[in-house]
């Protein structure tokens, strides 16, 4: 198997080396692994692309590459210029530091990079680490993912259905923050809604007298409807949301036929 990586959390960033783990584990002796990741952090830029100026490509090592752009520039620049002529099998994404449950997967530059693999026909995963009390304090807080990631993928992939030909199937898979042994399982879960709470901004004024505005997040551990990703990782499990770039609301179709004509 030829796999894909990249994150938004940079390059350097260590969820990428226990996502790099998990792909050789996946791939095998015979397969590999090729890394296309952000050279700076790009954290909640979501499916953003450069659409609009060029960018500087990196070989930093064998099958390992930097590009100064958001994570689905990676994957576009992983399918066509860095492995052009060897295209992957599959991309994975992540594995980043905080959890893309929820409303938090619309602003996930992680889920942007397993999109854009799945609208370029490749099927896509992205994977997260939710942070909290229980795992904060052990010597890696991705210890979930690093112990867990490699047979949830295989499930994935052994379970999926044959590809689509418009709006393919992507996956977002949050494991939950605990350390890796109290791990409870898998569960197929809906995204999910944090209610009350959302992203703020923090106003601050410079030494020189110039007001600088901090993006800051909400609670994150805030439960979620039951079934859905948050409230499953709270619990415990490994949330798994099957997901389409496709945004049309399909249950509001009917209701709104009245206006045609």
């Amino acid at each position: 198997m030829r796999i894909l990586i990249t994150n938004d959390d940079g390059i350097a960033a260590p969820g990428l080396a226990v996502l790099e783990a998990i792909a050789n584990d996946l791939a095998g002796p015979d397969g590999e692994v090729w890394i296309v990741a952000p050279a700076f952090e790009q954290s909640g830029v979501a499916h953003c692309i450069s659409y609009t100026h060029p960018m500087l490509v990196t070989k930093l090592g064998e099958r390992r590459f930097s590009i100064e752009g958001s994570p689905a520039d990676c994957v576009i620049a992983g399918l066509h210029d860095v492995m052009v002529d060897t295209p992957p099998d599959l991309v994975l994404s992540g594995v980043n530091r905080g959890n893309n449950s929820a409303e938090n997967a619309l602003y996930s530059g992680t889920l942007g990079g397993a999109m854009e693999a799945a609208l370029q026909g490749v099927t896509a995963l992205a994977l997260s680490q939710y942070y909290g009390p229980r795992n904060l304090g052990i010597d890696t807080p991705f210890e979930a993912s690093a112990q867990h990631g490699a047979d949830v993928i295989r499930k994935v992939l052994a379970a999926a259905p044959p590809p689509e030909q418009d709006y393919r199937l992507f996956y977002n898979v949050n494991f939950p923050p605990v350390p890796g042994d109290e791990v409870l399982g898998i569960k197929i879960t809906t995204q999910g809604f944090r209610r009350g709470t959302h992203f703020g901004a923090s106003p601050h004024n410079s030494p020189s007298g110039k007001r600088f505005l901090w993006i800051k997040g909400g609670n994150q551990q805030l439960s979620t409807l039951p079934g859905s990703d948050a409230a499953a990782n709270l619990e415990g499990y490994i949330s798994v949301t099957p997901m389409r770039a496709d945004l049309t609301a399909h249950d509001m179709i009917d209701q709104f036929r009245a206006l045609e004509g």
